[in-house]
């Protein structure tokens, strides 16, 4: 689905269809009748700027779109969109990069809504060796593109299928969430890069795991990390809200020993 409508009404029919909601569903959960939600879907109310607030919270649509929002129904946006060097912004920043610095020797990095590069720690070198296409590295840096394109990480990612299925799949949620078109015209560019896989069949899960690993092959070792994501909690900037950290921890000793030993390098 595509954000296409223009009124209020029409946006959030489209928002709660995309979240799977009947009218009756999103009532209840904004506490009000059905009857007016549908007059207000219909166009035949006209919703006050409390309640547009309301049911984009009920529904969670993402500030960006709020914004969206408030405009069609005729209201001033209520979140601010400043870009990531903006003075007001150096405090959040700033947090960012000791979140960075703190996870060291580990890698973790900074990207912005479109998966493009904003900031990293020196512990990713490993993600970045042996990248065969110039082009990949040249700024903004897109780490989705870079690690799924054949000229990029791909090649040297021991478990490729499953990774690549991992990485399309929180895509996907991300752009059921969203409607954002860049990321579905990136989501449709990266499905038709190699999927790594001998068949047809989907990636094989290991029945005992706990979470998607991603395995480097780096030099004649293989690296095996876990990762988490961090996002802002409260944001009330539009930019800082699509900012998210991703942290990669060793999965195990043999990982954690290696990135000890890199970073004790670079340090010398």
């Amino acid at each position: 689905m595509t954000t296409s409508e223009t009124s209020a009404g029409g946006l959030i029919r489209e928002w709660r269809t995309r979240r799977r909601m009947s009218q009756l569903d999103l009532a209840m959960e904004a506490e009000i009748s059905q009857r007016h939600l549908s007059f207000v879907e219909s166009g035949r109310a006209q919703p006050s700027r409390e309640m547009v607030l309301h049911l984009a919270e009920q529904l969670s649509i993402p500030l960006r779109q709020r914004n969206r929002l408030l405009l069609a129904a005729g209201f001033a946006p209520s979140f601010s969109e400043k870009p990531l060097t903006d003075a007001t912004l150096a405090p959040a920043m700033a947090a960012v990069e000791t979140v960075l610095r703190g996870h060291e020797p580990f890698p973790a990095l900074a990207v912005d809504r479109h998966w493009n590069l904003v900031s990293a720690n020196a512990a990713i070198g490993p993600f970045l060796a042996d990248v065969s296409e110039p082009s990949l590295l040249e700024p903004p840096v897109n780490v989705l593109r870079l690690s799924l394109h054949p000229g990029g990480v791909a090649p040297r990612i021991v478990n490729l299928a499953e990774w690549r299925a991992h990485l399309l799949e929180r895509l996907k949620h991300q752009n059921d969430a969203t409607g954002d078109p860049v990321l579905i015209e990136l989501e449709r560019e990266l499905r038709g890069y190699p999927s790594g896989m001998k068949s047809g069949l989907p990636a094989p899960v290991e029945p005992n795991g706990i979470v998607h690993p991603l395995r480097l092959a780096s030099g004649d070792q293989v690296l095996s990390f876990i990762s988490t994501i961090t996002t802002f909690g409260t944001p009330l900037d539009v930019t800082l809200s699509e900012l998210a950290i991703e942290s990669f921890f060793p999965a195990d000793e043999q990982t954690r020993t290696v990135l000890v030993r890199l970073a004790k390098q670079r340090a010398g």
